[in-house]
């Protein structure tokens, strides 16, 4: 199952909504499913529909197995596309007429990893061999699918990674590899802008990245959920302006998404929403292969199974 954020024109303005990506329609699960409690003669449908299918992922993942439950009902029902909620609403939209945004608009955390061993400086410490570290990134610089990415001013050297991010969805603690299939929710690509400069710079500081990472945080097009998508199977692409650049096998992970979670819950929580990244598919980003974007240059990542996620680098101001 494939979800999809996106946003609808109404007279007040955008209203948010969440939907499954169904034979290339989106279906609003919190209005389908307000429309099912309605012809079951429950009363106030749309209240109770928001309750156990919120129109917002984050919550929509705390809910757990009662919101999914809800999502896999509205898609079974088949909902013609003229369908409205009983409160006039449309149900079905075509992707044409709305705004598609980043499946989680705001995550609850960003942890990114870096797991691909050809990626990067060739020679990793032996501390990188003996588990997955990650940096902590900034969940209030998510940009939406197709948007413009302005690089800051502060940097010159604009550069993208191409990246698999699983989403948690559950809490829990001090878990074991083998509980990612129960905790894991879903995956989405992940562009994790780098600005190259800065990030030289402040990383001397033997800390982790900050400014050269904080300002945006692609994902999408939407989240795939954990049985619907083989992160050891996938194969991913780069293309800047229509012209392949890159390819890579996520396959190809030194520690798997299962050590990843496991690193992630030692002795503290993980929670719905919570947004675990891989790091750069080896060989997918500018400074593996020691060539530069320009700034107006359009970049594609694409991943089998998780669809296409594209942005436009322009200049500051």
């Amino acid at each position: 199952m494939k979800l999809a954020t996106f946003a609808v024109p109404t007279p007040v303005g955008d209203v948010q909504r969440l939907g499954v990506v169904d034979d290339g329609t989106y279906v609003d699960v919190t209005a389908g499913r307000a429309r099912q409690l309605a012809d079951d003669g429950v009363g106030a449908p749309h209240d109770l529909a928001a309750a156990e299918a919120p129109p917002e992922l984050l919550e929509f993942l705390q809910r757990g197995d009662r919101a999914f439950d809800a999502a896999r009902a509205v898609v079974n029902e088949g909902f013609a596309a003229d369908a409205t909620a009983p409160n006039g609403a449309r149900i079905v939209y075509d992707p044409e007429a709305v705004d598609l945004r980043s499946p989680l608009p705001r995550p609850n955390t960003i942890r990114d990893y870096s797991v691909f061993e050809a990626h990067g400086l060739p020679d990793k410490p032996d501390v990188w061999y003996e588990f997955p570290s990650p940096y902590k990134g900034n969940p209030d610089a998510v940009v939406s699918p197709g948007a413009e990415v302005e690089w800051p001013g502060y940097d010159d050297r604009p550069d993208f990674e191409l990246e698999i991010a699983a989403v948690v969805g559950k809490p829990g603690r001090n878990l074991d590899p083998t509980d990612a299939d129960e905790y894991i929710a879903g995956y989405t690509i992940f562009n994790d802008f780098s600005a190259r400069d800065v990030q030289a710079r402040e990383m001397q500081a033997r800390l982790g990245p900050a400014k050269g990472k904080d300002f945006a945080n692609g994902f999408g097009p939407y989240l795939v959920t954990a049985d619907a998508f083989d992160p050891e199977t996938a194969t991913a692409t780069v293309r800047v302006d229509g012209e392949e650049w890159a390819e890579g096998e996520v396959g190809d992970m030194y520690h798997s998404f299962g050590d990843i979670l496991a690193r992630a819950s030692a002795d503290e929580p993980v929670n719905p929403g919570d947004v675990l990244g891989s790091g750069t598919v080896a060989g997918c980003c500018c400074f593996d292969m020691d060539r530069w974007i320009d700034y107006g240059a359009t970049v594609t990542l694409q991943v089998d199974g998780l669809g296409e996620l594209t942005h436009t680098i322009v200049e500051s101001g």
